[in-house]
């Protein structure tokens, strides 16, 4: 039995950057002396075995032959014969081909590390075409490592394009297409994955909704697609949310998908009009409900879609209409959600020109306002004899007052 570090831990050791899992594979073994040496096995539809000192994952060397359509029509090996060079065969990228045995030996048969010097993302093989969810986990790992300068390699592309163009995606479960989405909304250059699913005609496939708005019919101003405004949005919000506890996929997504009505506007139907926002609120949540995103991240991107163009124009607000989109927010009980859409429009007014925050007062505005409503006591309504509905007037009254107070007070310290 041959015991060797394979996958990201290598890949990442090798880059100088920390090391999330270890996975390990096991030569010239079976399934049956892992058991007797105390290993757990968990995998259903190939061995793995959990370590019982350290509960990390063992997996038996196998080699895989394809025998159906899409990512999971594969038959496995894995007799005790199969050697290294073979199961590293089957992997993805030549960057996650790389072992390490435990004498801390390197293990290359297909000049992986020489990738990683030079910063490419390569495939190993033709059988690369025969698992179409390698090409969603390809445009990730660009993503991920876009900062270090890796590219994919020209021959991957072209790869990558013919399988997005034969039909192979189409057999992609929308959950596990949502599954490594909402990975590459984690990632540190999110928006490198979706130009590339772009690049490569993937994205009109997979998502066609969003695969539109880089279409020269649909555009955000003369020289520039909705699509292409997006990347940059999406940027932002990725270093805006980094370093904090928002919910970085739903605020990410929010960004790519905040201009929907745009995209959607006719002549009749221009945009931010009652028609228009309904019109992309209803396609919005059908590309949601259709890759089964989570609730809240959906719930994030509609307010996004349908009250950004508010939050931008803040200012001009009569106080009423403030209270109101306070209400529709529920900022009461979704401070946190609030926040989040507001760092979406945010990153939409970073992007459009070489502005800063304090060139951004409309945010700093509306958190004010929203923190003077919210000091408004509702139990010192009740203790004054209100009931039942009189007290949601009431309420709403004081705020009212409270917000064109605060809103007075800002105009003049800040904007005078």
């Amino acid at each position: 039995m041959q015991i060797y570090l394979v996958g990201g831990a290598v890949r990442d050791q090798l880059l100088g950057l920390p090391i999330k899992d270890r996975d390990w594979l096991v030569v010239g073994s079976t399934a049956e002396e892992l058991l007797s040496q105390g290993y757990q096995q968990v995998g259903k539809d190939f061995p793995v075995f959990l370590n019982p000192k350290t509960r990390e994952e063992y997996a038996l060397a196998r080699t895989e032959r394809k025998s159906g359509t899409g990512y999971t029509g594969f038959i496995c090996d894995f007799n005790p014969n199969i050697t290294l060079e073979q199961d590293l065969m089957r992997r993805d990228l030549t960057i996650n081909a790389i072992a390490q045995d435990m004498a801390g030996q390197y293990h290359d048969p297909y000049n992986g590390i020489a990738d990683l010097k030079k910063g490419i993302l390569r495939h190993i093989s033709p059988a690369f075409a025969e698992d179409p969810l390698r090409v969603l986990r390809v445009a990730r790992f660009a993503a991920r490592y876009h900062q270090l300068g890796f590219k994919i390699a020209p021959d991957t592309l072209a790869l990558m394009k013919k399988i997005a163009n034969n039909g192979e995606l189409r057999q992609l479960s929308p959950e596990r297409v949502w599954q490594e989405t909402e990975k590459a909304l984690h990632e540190q250059d999110p928006q490198v994955y979706f130009a590339i699913l772009q690049k490569i005609d993937a994205l009109k496939v997979l998502c066609p909704e969003i695969s539109v708005f880089d279409s020269d019919s649909i555009q955000y101003r003369s020289d520039m697609t909705d699509f292409v405004h997006a990347m940059p949005i999406l940027k932002q919000t990725t270093l805006l949310t980094e370093k904090t506890d928002y919910h970085k996929s739903a605020v990410r997504f929010a960004a790519l998908c905040h201009d929907v009505g745009k995209a959607l506007s006719t002549a009749n139907i221009p945009p931010y009009s009652h028609d228009n926002k309904i019109t992309s609120i209803a396609y919005l949540r059908n590309v949601c409900q259709r890759f089964k995103v989570p609730n809240y991240v959906q719930e994030l991107a509609e307010l996004t879609c349908q009250y950004h163009s508010h939050i931008h124009h803040a200012l001009a607000l009569h106080t009423k209409t403030i209270l109101t989109l306070f209400n529709k927010l529920d900022v009461w009980r979704k401070q946190k959600r609030f926040e989040e859409l507001m760092l979406v429009c945010l990153a939409d007014s970073l992007t459009q020109t070489e502005m800063s925050y304090t060139d951004c007062p409309q945010y700093k505005f509306l958190l004010c306002l929203y923190q003077a409503a919210l000091a408004v006591d509702v139990q010192q309504i009740i203790s004054e004899g209100f009931q039942h509905k009189a007290i949601r007037v009431e309420l709403d009254r004081r705020r009212e007052i409270a917000i064109q107070i605060k809103k007075q007070q800002f105009i003049e310290q800040n904007l005078t």
